[in-house]
């Protein structure tokens, strides 16, 4: 069992046992290449924006703070389309006998294919984004959708899965494992085709498709980086549901920087930590999270370790962190008001998780000794991605207006 250390609410582990070798081919760039191919051929793909707070970074002594603005992502205010979209392509090339290297989406949404494709239907279980963006992608391709929400969820959220693609969206009363559970069965039962983030032993190719999916922001990040002038994020911090997003940005990042692979760090609701949690039990298995599973931080509330991308997750991070709601809601606050003559970005509670972290670390005394750990000093570039914008209109406005969740 490892050591966990608490400053105020926020807890840390060190992993004494990274291993800067354990880098994953999957997330390779020969790996990926087929899915830049496939998203540069969807209609409006463009970079999303790299956002340098600068003014920000000068107030609290790094060099830079640079956040990944997923919220311009396909028009879907969040992140989760590219991965859903490479993965139903993936499949769709499968059952079909296309070459994935070839596949655009213009082949996809004509003929012989589209009559075939307009067979199938998918399936799937989301707090919001990864739903909606499985929704969006077979809406393109004219394709049935269900999609199922764990209980909590938002119906403004629900709304925004119907609207963008047409699936029927139903808000259950399970706990989302629970509730991969029943869709997982509903689509054996059904003839559907499940598509979902997460993995277990005998369902692990169509989250690695997802994993994959996610590494183009972090190829297009890279570039946008070098052309900022600097050669590499010193520090990486990353936010973890299932740990489909956090393993495909720690195995991308690995690889692109694999001769000086940056600090990396993973957040995560301490009450729904299974990465944490899996980390500090230290014995190379995932763990399920002990904590309540009530987070503000919806598309971080996950219970259950997706085992694709677990041995990444246990290698190469060299530190896990685990907070209460409120640090995000500093994070959302710090991005809507920022300083000086810094851009605005807009993120939501799972997407502001990162900042809300480093912020406290930069700004208050009293996380020094974390902060030292982590070696963040004035030669820092602090690199993390915004996964959504307010996808939840009314709990932004409470948060960053009204000034919920105070810290």
């Amino acid at each position: 069992m490892r050591e966990v250390r608490t400053i105020n609410d926020v807890q840390m582990i060190k992993n004494p046992a990274v291993n800067k070798k354990a880098i994953p081919d999957l997330l390779s760039g020969e790996n990926t290449e087929n899915v830049r191919h496939f998203h540069r051929s969807i209609p409006g793909y463009g970079s999303t924006p790299l956002v340098e707070l600068k003014d920000y970074a000068a107030a609290y002594g790094v060099k830079s703070v640079l956040v990944k603005d997923e919220s311009f992502r396909f028009g879907l205010n969040a992140f989760k389309g590219a991965g859903g979209v490479y993965a139903l392509t993936r499949l769709i090339c499968e059952k079909l006998g296309i070459d994935p290297a070839e596949v655009t989406l213009e082949m996809l949404q004509s003929s012989p294919y589209r009559e075939e494709i307009q067979k199938m239907t998918f399936i799937t279980t989301t707090d919001g984004n990864h739903g909606k963006g499985i929704s969006w992608a077979a809406g393109m391709l004219g394709c049935k959708s269900y999609v199922f929400m764990p209980k909590g969820s938002v119906e403004v959220r629900a709304q925004a899965i119907r609207d963008i693609g047409g699936a029927e969206v139903r808000i259950t009363d399970m706990v989302y494992d629970e509730c991969v559970r029943y869709t997982a069965k509903l689509a054996e039962e059904k003839g559907w085709y499940l598509v979902q983030d997460t993995a277990w032993d005998g369902y692990e190719k169509i989250p690695s498709w997802i994993v994959q999916g996610y590494s183009t922001m972090i190829f297009e990040a890279a570039e946008q980086i070098r052309e900022m002038g600097y050669d590499r994020p010193t520090h990486v911090f990353v936010q973890a549901g299932v740990g489909a997003l956090a393993g495909g940005v720690v195995g991308a990042v690995s690889n692109i920087y694999r001769d000086d692979i940056p600090v990396l760090s993973i957040v995560e609701p301490d009450q729904t930590a299974c990465i944490f949690e899996s980390a500090r039990q230290g014995d190379g298995k995932p763990h399920h999270a002990t904590g309540s599973q009530v987070t503000i931080m919806a598309g971080l509330n996950c219970a259950e370790p997706c085992t694709v991308t677990w041995p990444m997750l246990d290698k190469l991070p060299s530190y896990y962190f685990a907070f209460p709601d409120k640090v995000a809601a500093r994070g959302m606050r710090v991005l809507g008001a920022p300083m000086g003559g810094d851009t605005r970005v807009i993120s939501g509670e799972s997407g502001a998780a990162p900042m809300g972290l480093v912020s406290l670390l930069l700004e208050k005394e009293e996380y020094r000794p974390f902060r030292d750990e982590l070696g963040l000093d004035e030669n820092s570039v602090i690199f993390m991605v915004s996964t959504e914008g307010d996808t939840d209109p009314e709990g932004y406005r409470s948060v960053v207006y009204d000034g919920k969740y105070p810290m």
